[in-house]
């Protein structure tokens, strides 16, 4: 099973993980300096190395690739809209069959090194980050500095040029209004937090991205210690929210089960109307008030009512209301398995 449909630790808070690495190899200039051929000779020189780097990778050049793929990756967080939208098409990945583990080729940087996993789970996912760029050193020559540490197109990833993150959903805080406050808090740590998902500019799902701000100064550990502690005061006042919310029965089960009632019965549902729909009903099953579903049917409802890999699962391309109608359709599948 693809880690994104796993559960890890903490999960009934933490949706995922991921940590990046990003590094460019010092014969080329960076990619925004590249001409066309030479972003083509990084691309097949990361095509020469895949086999020898291991770790069950497979070379993928982005130009053989359907749009719906793309999409679907990128709404898995495995890829950048970046890279996939490149009308250019001189990107590439090197994925592995589970999907927890892509470079990016030709993103922003020459190379993003990628590992991903369920729940919070940042320091093994430094350690299998680690042993990887290691070994990727010995094949390709890394562009490095002395003084500033490994170098990025942003001047801000220069360092360690590493970015952490998890994936959060923060429903009770955002209903007894105290999100602003947490957002502030976290901000003011020297950490940045967002929506998790570009394609919801109110954030209706709840879901949250933290991540380091820094990388200059700090160390590969210090940074994962840094994030993994405030994540850990950010679920520890989700779960007092949640508390909170259950004194109040009546009231919540009420929302989460009207939720879960369009979600089974609705024959059409916008992404829009089904963000917030499943934010309530996981929280609901994370609170055992929904005793119908479990963990693994939230991580396939949150998964494939997206669209891209709605029409990925369904292997064909829909409109706009052919979307919605089939939205309906798959949940109530996902729901009567």
């Amino acid at each position: 099973m693809n880690w994104y449909l796993q559960n890890g630790k903490d999960s009934d808070v933490v949706i995922s993980s991921r940590v990046r690495i990003s590094r460019n190899i010092n014969k080329y200039p960076f990619t925004t300096k590249c001409t066309k051929e030479q972003l083509r000779e990084i691309v097949d020189e990361m095509k020469g190395v895949t086999e020898a780097l291991g770790y069950g990778l497979k070379f993928v050049d982005l130009r053989e690739v359907d749009y719906i793929t793309k999409i679907s990756l990128v709404e898995k967080h495995i890829i950048d809209p970046e890279i996939a939208m490149d009308k250019k098409t001189n990107g590439a990945i090197l994925v592995n069959d589970e999907e927890n583990i892509c470079i990016m080729v030709n993103d922003k940087d020459h190379i993003k090194l990628q590992a991903f996993s369920a729940g919070q789970n940042l320091e093994s996912l430094l350690d299998l980050l680690t042993e990887i760029d290691e070994k990727l050193g010995e094949l390709v020559t890394y562009s490095y500095s002395k003084q500033f540490g490994f170098l990025t197109v942003s001047p801000a990833e220069v360092g360690t040029a590493m970015k952490a993150s998890v994936r959060i959903h923060l429903p009770a805080l955002t209903l007894t209004g105290n999100i602003d406050r947490i957002l502030n808090i976290v901000n003011n740590f020297g950490m940045s937090i967002n929506g998790a998902y570009e394609d919801d500019t109110q954030n209706q799902s709840n879901i949250y991205q933290i991540s380091n701000g820094q990388s200059l100064g700090l160390t590969e550990k210090e940074i994962v210690k840094n994030l993994k502690s405030i994540t850990e005061k950010v679920i520890d006042q989700e779960r007092l929210a949640r508390k909170f919310l259950t004194k109040q029965p009546i009231e919540l089960e009420d929302r989460v089960y009207r939720a879960y009632g369009i979600l089974r019965f609705a024959t059409r549902l916008s992404y829009e109307e089904c963000k917030k729909l499943l934010s309530d009903v996981k929280l609901g099953t994370d609170l055992g008030i929904i005793k119908e579903l479990d963990d693994s049917k939230i991580n396939k409802l949150m998964l494939y009512t997206r669209p891209g890999n709605l029409q990925k699962h369904l292997g064909k391309q829909l409109d706009g209301y052919e979307r919605n109608v089939k939205r309906a359709e798959v949940i109530k599948q996902i729901l009567n398995d």
